[in-house]
């Protein structure tokens, strides 16, 4: 048997060991990676009798019964190598027999290798998962004034909905804290939450982040192109902080995803189909951006299916002592300290105004833990400005004059209670004494 010049140049270049032999098992051929394997040069071993050269070989039984051997470990000296068996055969006949030879450390070091990249990827893939979950769920967002809890239930509500959400809110609110909560409660929450904010990317940039791009696309592209954001984000939510720092142009492409649920990176040619939740977020008025022409209607439209309005912390008072308790036990507890908060600086804080809300709340506490070395943080500890606005509120601060009536006559109907007692018969003379009749007396007594 033969073996032409192409055949030669491909076995030649082959990692693996080939050795060759004719039906009589007269050795053909052997390639550089036999020698190298074996240590045995190429002159010894062509055109002798295999046996010979190589006692114990297995490849002339094969060549013999005409089946395979395959995954056969052979040491010879000190060199382990694996070795996979096949007849040759032309025209139904046998015409001879190939070996195929894997060196055992080269298999150890690929093992080790593969299992080496195995746990890289499992690394990565942890990584990615983690980068790609929701932080927050509704039990994180503390709720007890009613405006607030009004926010919030409509938020649950409406996280269970698949369309897009638009949250507008001061800046400080929590509107972040609001889409990971609505992601975490939807019927999406085991896809990935990516968040990016729009005001952090130029126009170019932006479109690059979300949209990815193919090899070549542009000067300084990276070899084998990027995936874009929306791309990650499949099968979850993708979060737009700050919307409206979008440019006019980068609207329109973004009103055709969410038209069109596919994508095309740039320089690319095909589109690829996504399907995510968009859920942006604003401090600024999109409406007064339509009519200036600085916010397309279109996109509008599309993004505030469901609106939500996260207010702010001067607007929800009965929220601060609870958001207080809050940051006060965990700022304590990231410093192995106990702390308390004086009632005179409950007070203050509940009646300054916020405008950097719960951001600036938060700072404020960690402020003032860093401002004292004993276990209550007293006014003087918080920021000069806080102090003063919360002082001058409170003594300027002014009571309505339904609120003056009204705790007028609780005192007084608490006074002719006491004074005729809490009886039917008492309850009626309280009533003539005050000037009502005994029905008013009972629904002021129920009201209050």
């Amino acid at each position: 048997m033969q073996i032409n010049n192409l055949e030669k140049k491909i076995f030649d270049a082959l990692y693996d060991g080939v050795l060759i032999a004719d039906k009589d098992c007269i050795v053909r051929y052997v390639n550089p990676s036999y020698t190298r394997i074996t240590k045995v040069e190429a002159e010894d071993i062509i055109g002798r009798l295999l046996l010979e050269v190589r006692p114990g070989a297995q490849l002339p039984s094969v060549i013999a019964s005409g089946k395979k051997l395959l995954r056969i470990q052979r040491k010879v000296g000190k060199v382990e190598y694996i070795v996979n068996m096949a007849p040759i055969i032309q025209d139904n006949e046998i015409i001879g027999g190939i070996s195929i030879l894997n060196e055992i450390n080269d298999i150890y070091k690929l093992t080790e290798e593969l299992n080496a990249s195995n746990m890289m990827i499992k690394k990565l893939e942890k990584h990615m998962k983690s980068m790609g979950k929701a932080k927050y769920s509704f039990d994180d967002i503390i709720s007890i004034d009613k405006n607030s809890l009004e926010t919030k239930n409509l938020a649950k509500r409406i996280a269970e909905k698949g369309s897009h959400v638009l949250i507008t809110g001061e800046s400080g609110t929590g509107k972040e804290l609001y889409a990971n909560a609505i992601h975490s409660a939807s019927d999406r929450q085991q896809g990935p939450f990516i968040a990016v904010n729009c005001a952090t990317f130029d126009g170019s940039l932006l479109e690059s982040e979300l949209f990815g791009y193919e090899e070549g696309a542009f000067t300084g592209a990276k070899k084998g192109g990027k995936i874009g954001l929306f791309e990650v984000a499949n099968g979850g939510t993708l979060f737009l902080d700050e919307i409206s720092e979008m440019n006019y142009g980068l609207q329109a492409k973004l009103l055709r995803v969410l038209q069109e649920n596919t994508i095309r990176r740039i320089g690319g040619l095909s589109e690829i189909p996504i399907d995510i939740r968009i859920v942006c977020a604003t401090n600024k008025s999109l409406e007064k951006m339509v009519e200036e022409n600085m916010f397309r209607k279109d996109l509008y439209y599309r993004i505030a299916v469901f609106p939500i309005n996260v207010l702010p912390l001067r607007n929800r008072r009965e929220d601060i002592p609870y958001l207080v308790e809050y940051f006060v036990k965990k700022l304590a507890s990231r410093t192995n300290r106990y702390l308390k908060i004086s009632e005179n600086v409950n007070k203050i804080l509940y009646n300054y105004d916020w405008p950097g809300n719960i951001r600036e709340l938060k700072n404020t506490i960690e402020f003032a833990l860093n401002m004292t070395d004993e276990d209550r943080i007293k006014p003087e500890h918080l920021p000069k400005i806080i102090q003063a606005e919360g002082i001058k509120k409170e003594i300027v601060k002014l009571k309505t004059l339904d609120q003056i009536i009204k705790e007028t006559e609780v005192a007084e109907i608490k006074k002719a209670l006491l004074l005729y007692g809490d009886t039917v018969d008492g309850k009626k003379k309280a009533a003539k004494t005050l000037g009502i009749s005994l029905a008013t007396l009972y629904n002021k007594l129920n009201s209050y």
